[in-house]
């Protein structure tokens, strides 16, 4: 374990939600985006730094079965999307294959009767025998309670899982998508959305793409971006066309032929797309690398950072597990300077966007024993003269022992601070940064 005072580039671990017990001995319903449920984290006010309390939790999503196509739809909620607050409430929509439903988080304060004309607090009192000795009745307050409630519930409008969903800047708009469509809803009306991207082939056995993710851009409401299993990213402008079939820009790099192999195809599927929270860039992964391209350069991306080089030579093995179909994010740093992705064995890492070194850490157990005996993360060392000098994740990453079960597929940023949320299995992370 690397114990330099610069170890892992200021990230320290913050927090570690969920059983910390063997991952052998979890449920499957405890899996981070398995069980259908949503829980929600505040930040305690109480405590300084970075440290949060459990606030609710809900059921979002039921295992359902469509019986016209004999078909089980899972609970499992495959994409969390917060709406800009208007007001105390808080509103989101959660997605699992077929529905889409939003959300509105609120605390309420329950009332009772306290006093009446036959009840005087916990004393019963006889009849009134008298019209004077009639009195109102009075509430108290006993509680408050953190209601859920869903909203508005959008159903029966693809045909295929969906993937994707992004809110518009408007706030007024949204769009999903699965692997052949994209569908534009407004959020006040459940009972109809308006197709805006179809790439299904007339004849299925043509099919040769599927589109693998879609984002609104954060500033222009009339823009969105999808990505494909083409290794192609496009963005399509709705004042065009209702249909935005025919994309505005489209963003690809033409393959190297010597690098062509039976994996290729299925290796440089992108899985994720984001565009920077200023619009200027976007950050895409596939499976060995990450890719931040300009949006006024369409030919080929800025940088391209790999991200496990090393599993190469392991396609074949990874093919014959399905690890080769895994799905892994990425995200920007609330400022744009930094971007994140996950890999195996829980390791995660974060690069600077300008200079590329990058911190290796790893979500892990060791994360939170480091933290009680108040040792720093291992990691990498900063402080070396030419910048970044391996330390001993990044060397471990490389080794032959990773486990190819325990993966970082889902992460998340904070808009506005260094504090980045890390799903492991059963466990979410917290790791912040000064």
């Amino acid at each position: 374990m690397d114990q330099d005072a610069s170890s892992s580039g200021g990230w320290r671990f913050a927090q570690c939600f969920g059983d910390k017990g063997e991952v052998e001995d979890i449920t499957e319903a405890d899996i981070i985006s398995t069980g259908g449920r949503v829980v929600l984290f505040e930040r305690n006010e109480m405590k300084k730094g970075c440290e949060y309390k459990f606030y609710t939790e809900f059921q979002s999503h039921e295992p359902e079965f469509d019986y016209l196509k004999s078909l089980e739809i899972e609970e499992k909620i495959n994409k969390i999307k917060w709406c800009r607050r208007q007001n105390a409430a808080h509103f989101l929509l959660s997605t699992n294959d077929k529905t889409i439903k939003l959300w509105k988080v609120f605390e309420k304060s329950l009332r009772v009767v306290s006093e009446s004309n036959l009840h005087d607090g916990q004393r019963s009192l006889p009849p009134p025998t008298a019209t004077q000795n009639l009195r109102l009745p009075r509430m108290t307050q006993q509680d408050n309670i953190v209601a859920a409630v869903p909203r508005k519930v959008y159903s029966n409008a693809h045909a295929y899982h969906i993937h994707s969903i992004s809110v518009n800047s408007d706030q007024e708009t949204y769009i999903s998508a699965d692997d052949l469509r994209i569908n534009l809803w407004n959020l006040d009306i459940s009972d109809r959305s308006f197709n805006i991207v179809d790439i299904k082939p007339a004849n299925m056995e043509e099919l040769t793409e599927v589109i693998t993710a879609a984002e609104f851009h954060p500033i222009h409401c009339n823009l969105f971006m999808y990505s494909s299993s083409k290794s192609n990213i496009k963005v399509a402008d709705m004042r065009d066309s209702a249909l935005c079939d025919q994309h505005a820009k489209m963003f690809e790099e033409e393959e190297d032929p010597t690098n062509r192999s039976f994996f290729s195809e299925i290796i440089s599927s992108i899985s994720d797309v984001k565009f920077s929270h200023d619009g200027r860039y976007i950050l895409s992964r596939d499976y060995l690398s990450l890719k931040i391209w300009d949006i006024n350069m369409e030919s080929r991306p800025l940088k391209t950072i790999p991200i496990h080089d090393h599993l190469r030579g392991k396609l074949c093995d990874l093919y014959e597990n399905d690890c080769i179909f895994d799905k892994f994010e990425c995200t920007w740093s609330g400022d744009d300077k930094h971007v994140l992705t996950g890999s195996y064995h829980n390791y995660f890492r974060i690069f600077d966007t300008e200079t590329l070194g990058d911190v290796v850490l790893q979500a892990d157990k060791s994360a939170f024993k480091a933290k009680k005996i108040g040792g720093p993360l291992p990691g990498n060392k900063t402080g070396a003269k030419n910048g970044v000098r391996p330390g001993g994740l990044r060397e471990n990453m490389a080794l032959e022992t990773l486990d190819f079960n325990r993966k970082i597929l889902h992460a998340s940023w904070h808009p506005r601070e260094n504090t980045i949320a890390i799903a492991a299995t059963n466990n979410l992370f917290l790791y912040s940064a000064a």
